[in-house]
């Protein structure tokens, strides 16, 4: 009989926020600086893919699309529902995000993020700004996101400034993988 070991997890307690914007926003856009442009990746490519979600992501212990296979992500980045966009400075990546719209009711804003380097250099509300407004364009009731405590301090009180309605807060547990070698932030490691 074969055996089988269990892959070596770290459990990471985190509290998962899920938003929900019902309207689009009333004021006007906030521009993006000279020089700064979103362009999306039609045909965004695995290592690319990576590239944007492992920079971007690893300071917060952005980790479920790490453990996918080659494959599995050329699948998703593949389907007509899913769309990565792009932010550009200076002719390299500041930010990225990723919009969902599988679902017929919302479309959801499943990662968004600017590279370590970019952030507090005020590009934050700007793109966001752009994401929320491009999600409005699927013509959904809705547009969704959900943050955590293994984020960036500054997006749960981002998203909520940028027009989201707080839905339910619920604690989740996370088994990362060792294997990732990741750092776990210091205030959710256990």
């Amino acid at each position: 009989m074969a055996s089988t070991t269990a892959e070596p997890v770290q459990q990471v307690q985190v509290d998962v926020t899920f938003l929900r914007m019902d309207a689009p926003p009333a004021g006007p856009p906030h521009p993006l600086p000279p020089g700064v442009r979103v362009e999306q990746a039609r045909r965004c490519s695995v290592p690319f893919y990576r590239y944007l979600y492992d920079t971007v992501g690893e300071p917060w212990l952005w980790w479920m699309r790490r453990t996918a296979s080659d494959a599995e992500l050329a699948a998703l980045l593949a389907l007509p529902a899913i769309s990565i966009h792009v932010l550009m400075q200076d002719g390299e990546p500041a930010g990225f995000y990723e919009l969902d719209r599988r679902a017929p009711h919302a479309v959801n804003l499943a990662y968004f993020g600017l590279m370590p380097w970019a952030i507090g250099t005020g590009l934050g509300r700007a793109f966001l700004r752009h994401a929320v407004d491009t999600a409005w364009t699927a013509g959904r009731p809705a547009v969704t996101v959900n943050t955590c405590t293994a984020d960036h301090p500054r997006a749960l009180p981002t998203y909520l400034a940028a027009g989201f309605q707080r839905l339910r807060t619920v604690r989740e547990t996370w088994p990362v993988p060792r294997r990732l070698g990741l750092k776990v932030p210091a205030h959710l490691a256990g």
